[in-house]
């Protein structure tokens, strides 16, 4: 029998109902605060710029769910994708420094510093970092990822296999602009790197493969020594998951769909097994969900075990099932600080090398793209190499 997999929740009465007023409160505060900070507050701005700020801001929330729907819904329409996310990454940068910037109003304010002088100090120190950190961001988020080098030790890799090089990438997002060149970039990077194997652990991309088709091209071109690697992440399947199995098949890559393949150097051997995404069963398409008793099927106990799996909350599996290490990526490293502390309620790990058990390890990636917004703020991008060593 396969394992226990999740499913998607009922829907209870007066779920949407709920849904709708969480989402509500959430515009409320995200403009709320900037608009309170930046606008109202004491700063005593003449009628026009208030008006107009006002107006601004009214505009920006009220549009922004249409735009959100309509860009990541059903259709991925890309322009009011390009819209959305950039204002979701603009307004939270806002929204974080003001919730910041109204303690330094408090400080200013026990310094006797008065208003309008109080509020103003606070508007340009708000301003000033947000934007900063905005155009930083954007620049980090659109640059190719810079290479992390990892050493990881498994006692049970054979000494054939010692020095094995492993390229990650993760969450492409290929998506609403155009990264093709990006993508190209990528690829001569990691074929720089002379690897061994190449695994890419899914949220390949936001769109179906016709919409995403010219930026994962370079994809094909990627070379690997011994193997080249994919699972699906949960982006798959917003997008049409099982074409995108299809889709790298057509493009020289391994699809570990619930299977492993072994490869071998120097007269020792290394089992290379994938799973679907955790979200894969909730998700309607037919014959995919998380099976490690099926990945792992057939392959011989005493082998050491690479596991690729999206979430790093996978790894409860991968250390039930004796896995010697298992690289995920879909946490971004957070993104966009302080994101990174949301992403820690979902996740055991935020980024980085870590031990689960007494056999396994975890590899969880910062991702090579990024989703939505087009920022990335205290948390860079990475193309990885894992070098794998022998005890």
């Amino acid at each position: 029998m396969g394992e226990a997999v999740e499913t998607e929740p009922r829907r209870g009465p007066g779920r949407a109902a709920r849904f709708a007023l969480i989402v509500t409160a959430v515009l409320v505060l995200l403009f709320g605060v900037p608009w309170w900070t930046l606008i109202w507050s004491g700063n005593e701005w003449p009628g026009a710029v208030f008006v107009g700020g006002t107006v601004v801001f009214v505009v920006a929330a009220a549009a922004f769910p249409g735009l959100m729907f309509s860009g990541h819904g059903q259709h991925h329409r890309d322009l009011p994708a390009r819209i959305a996310d950039t204002l979701l990454g603009i307004v939270w940068v806002f929204f974080v420094w003001s919730v910041l910037g109204n303690v330094l109003r408090l400080v200013l304010a026990v310094a006797g510093v008065a208003d309008p002088a109080r509020s103003r100090i606070v508007t340009a120190v708000v301003a000033v970092v947000a934007i900063v950190l905005l155009v930083w961001g954007n620049i980090e988020a659109m640059r190719v990822s810079r290479v992390r080098r990892i050493d990881v030790v498994i006692p049970r890799l054979g000494a054939g296999l010692d020095g094995l090089r492993v390229v990650l990438l993760t969450d492409t997002h290929y998506g609403p602009i155009n990264r093709a060149k990006w993508s190209r970039g990528v690829v001569d990077v990691v074929n720089s790197l002379d690897p061994d194997v190449v695994a890419h652990t899914g949220d390949i991309a936001d769109g179906e493969v016709a919409q995403r088709r010219e930026q994962a091209a370079p994809l094909g071109d990627v070379r690997a020594g011994l193997a080249r690697v994919y699972v699906t992440g949960n982006h798959e399947y917003f997008s049409g998951a099982q074409r995108w199995v299809e889709h790298m098949a057509s493009l020289g890559w391994e699809a570990l769909h619930n299977r492993h393949v072994v490869v071998e150097r120097g007269g020792s051997s290394l089992v290379i097994a994938g799973v679907d995404d955790r979200t894969a069963a909730g998700s309607g398409v037919p014959g995919h969900h998380m099976d490690h008793e099926a990945a792992l099927l057939g392959a011989d106990p005493e082998l050491p075990v690479l596991l690729l799996a999206h979430q790093p909350q996978q790894i409860t599996g991968a250390v039930a099932h004796g896995v010697d290490l298992q690289i995920s990526g879909h946490t971004h490293g957070g993104q966009i600080w302080p994101f990174h502390y949301l992403v820690r309620i979902d996740q055991p790990v935020l980024q980085g090398l870590s031990r689960h058990g007494e056999r396994t390890q975890l590899y969880t990636s910062r991702g090579t793209g990024f989703w939505g917004p087009p920022f990335r703020v205290f948390a860079p991008s990475e193309i990885t190499l894992l070098t794998l060593r022998s005890a």
